[in-house]
């Protein structure tokens, strides 16, 4: 049977002082304190199976609802349908710190280089206390930002971080947050699809996204989607919808992306991605048959940025357009098959690969050209932030 088991550990915060005469009466007692109480999950075990009880009443507490004000007026007015604009969303603690997950389109609005932060954040903990944030950075790119609040006298419960790689299609999972406003709602589902590509802020996408049937709805974004060990997988990012609503197809930024990410933005309050500067398609035996490519798996380029890292180094895109099957493609680019000996087997296997890279420093490329075989170094780039070719890495 499952055991759930949690450590409560406080943490004093010296008081503020008052004011006043050094001769009040009192002077011997204690000062006020305001305590940060920091409740660790310590062991959410897999034995017995999913148990979504036990799994909301371990980690909700540890789910907010992030407000965002992106011009004046009071939170109220404007959720009521009054002047100004205001976003709502979730996020979940990390740490004892008083750091929260959440994305960076909840925080901002635009996209590329016009993306504007909030002018206030809110966040408001499952116990009832609404505490003002500080927005410590937001990455555009894997749409995820990092917010601070001051931990005093607050009960903080950091949900744990999972490893994204290990998910399988199939797993049970929970996702939690606010969705319509409604604060601390539990949807489950399955692991629906790994491995696939989502929109981010800019014009290059979140690869390795997690696809999920839990109900996720406008208000989930920023939440987290929790594995059957009560591990975060992912935060839930954005739903495939005709509607507007839930309709089994969400997905959520993987953890690995995520922790990433949040390493970054700790550290300097911005991520920066390697760019290769090119646009490819993946192969698959009928195209490879009709263009005569000589290799079976890789990622085929169609076009190379003008002098980004990938031209700069001699890579090749292809040139005038060949329908196929429906789809137009470039004939003659190059056809990448290995990235630092890592083999390339579709085109977001390319943005995964790259992206353990800083930019500036330089990676083999292996090529299959005119029927050889060749390695290039590139020099990576640092990606923008808007760029309609770059969709391959």
């Amino acid at each position: 049977m499952r055991r759930l088991a949690l450590i409560a550990v406080v943490f004093a915060v010296a008081g503020c002082s008052l004011g006043g005469s050094d001769d009040h009466k009192g002077a011997g007692a204690p000062s006020p304190q305001a305590q940060t109480r920091v409740e660790v999950i310590k062991s959410l075990g897999t034995e017995g199976g999913f148990d979504a009880q036990k799994i909301y009443k371990a980690e909700a507490p540890g789910v907010v609802t992030v407000i965002s004000m992106f011009s004046g007026g009071s939170i109220d007015d404007m959720l009521n349908g009054g002047e100004g604009q205001v976003g709502e969303g979730s996020g979940f603690v990390l740490n004892g710190r008083g750091e929260i997950a959440t994305n960076a389109h909840v925080v901002t609005t635009g996209e590329d280089d016009a993306i504007r932060r909030a002018q206030q954040v809110y966040v408001e903990f499952a116990d009832g206390n609404r505490v003002q944030a500080r927005i410590v950075g937001h990455d555009p790119n894997a749409d995820v930002a990092l917010l601070r609040v001051d931990p005093k006298g607050l009960t903080l419960r950091p949900l744990p971080m999972g490893d994204s790689q290990k998910v399988q299609v199939g797993e049970p999972v929970a996702a939690i947050g606010s969705p319509f406003g409604r604060a601390q709602s539990l949807s489950v589902g399955i692991v629906s699809a790994v491995d696939r590509s989502i929109s981010s802020l800019t014009d290059f996408e979140i690869s390795g996204a997690i696809q999920t049937d839990a109900a996720i709805n406008p208000g989930n974004s920023g939440g987290p989607l929790v594995g059957s060990d009560g591990r975060v997988i992912g935060i839930n990012q954005q739903i495939e919808s005709k509607s507007g609503g839930g309709e089994g197809v969400g997905f959520a930024v993987p953890a690995n992306v995520v922790r990433h990410s949040l390493d970054q933005l700790r550290d300097t309050g911005a991520a920066h991605y390697a760019y290769l500067g090119v646009s490819s398609v993946a192969l698959y035996p009928q195209l490879v048959d009709r263009f005569k490519l000589g290799v079976d798996k890789g990622a085929w380029v169609q076009s190379v940025n003008a002098d980004g890292p990938a031209d700069r180094a001699g890579l090749r895109g292809g040139s005038g357009d060949s329908v196929f099957q429906g789809s137009a493609y470039r004939q003659g680019g190059d056809v990448i098959t290995k990235v630092a000996g890592h083999p390339i087997v579709t085109a977001d296997d390319l943005a995964g690969a790259i992206a353990p890279y800083r930019p500036g420093q330089t990676v083999p490329v292996q090529i299959e050209r005119d029927g050889s075989t060749k390695e290039l170094q590139v020099k990576l780039g640092e990606r923008p932030l808007g760029n309609p070719t770059a969709s391959g890495g």
